[in-house]
């Protein structure tokens, strides 16, 4: 374990994996942006308690192995808050199935010591992450003191590189597309971005339609 607990802060990237191939919808669509930030839920279950990340919709995407979710466990039985920033989305192919996971950037912390800098700075991160980049987290007494100093503006300077990958394994969503970002500024009332997206989407289609109608008139197919 870190020692940055003792400073009442502790942070680290850690993979998290899904039940099956059918939670890879939800896990891919705007319902979980990069970024984003996700609640810790414990379920027991034979007396196991399991940490799954819970999006702001309410919805179960992803678990953690059973080390962090106990790790987990304790920092929130010491009443701190407990959250988890979803840092990318990846597939593996194991023989003839295919597994789902990512990682995301858990961030524990003592609310009662500059808890509103600790929240601005989760914050922080999460725009960086947006922009496809991995800040490294794991913060001495120095980074800790930077936060609380700026209010939580303050943004790391070390970077966390993606693990390394097979050629069984693809990322699959390491940062915000254009359309996410407008489908995210639609949920926060803007109309015009609403209307944005459905008009990207609608040019991705006829676009996609366009290049198919060249190929087939290409083989003589029309």
């Amino acid at each position: 374990m870190s020692s940055d607990m003792f400073l009442g802060y502790y942070g680290t990237y850690k993979r998290f994996d899904t039940v099956s191939k059918k939670d890879a919808p939800q896990l891919l669509g705007a319902d979980n942006l990069v970024g984003d930030r996700f609640e810790i839920e414990f379920i027991t279950k034979n007396g196991v308690s399991t940490a799954w990340m819970k999006n702001r919709f309410g919805g179960l995407v992803g678990y953690f192995d059973p080390e962090t979710s106990r790790q987990l466990q304790i920092f929130q039985a010491r009443g701190w808050v407990v959250t988890a920033l979803l840092s990318f989305v990846a597939s593996s192919n194991q023989g003839a199935n295919r597994s789902y996971w990512g990682e995301a950037a858990l961030v524990c912390y003592d609310p009662s010591d500059h808890g509103e800098a600790f929240d601005a700075f989760v914050a922080t991160i999460g725009e960086m992450m947006r922009e496809s980049i991995r800040p490294d987290i794991s913060l001495g007494k120095d980074g800790v003191s930077h936060i609380v100093s700026s209010g939580g503006t303050w943004k790391p300077t070390g970077r966390i590189p993606l693990p390394k990958t097979d050629d069984n394994t693809a990322i699959l969503k390491q940062g915000r597309s254009l359309n996410e970002s407008l489908v995210e500024q639609a949920r926060k009332g803007n109309k015009g971005c609403y209307l944005l997206s459905w008009i990207f989407i609608l040019a991705v289609v006829a676009a996609l339609v366009a290049v198919g109608w060249l190929l087939l008139s290409s083989f003589g197919v029309i």
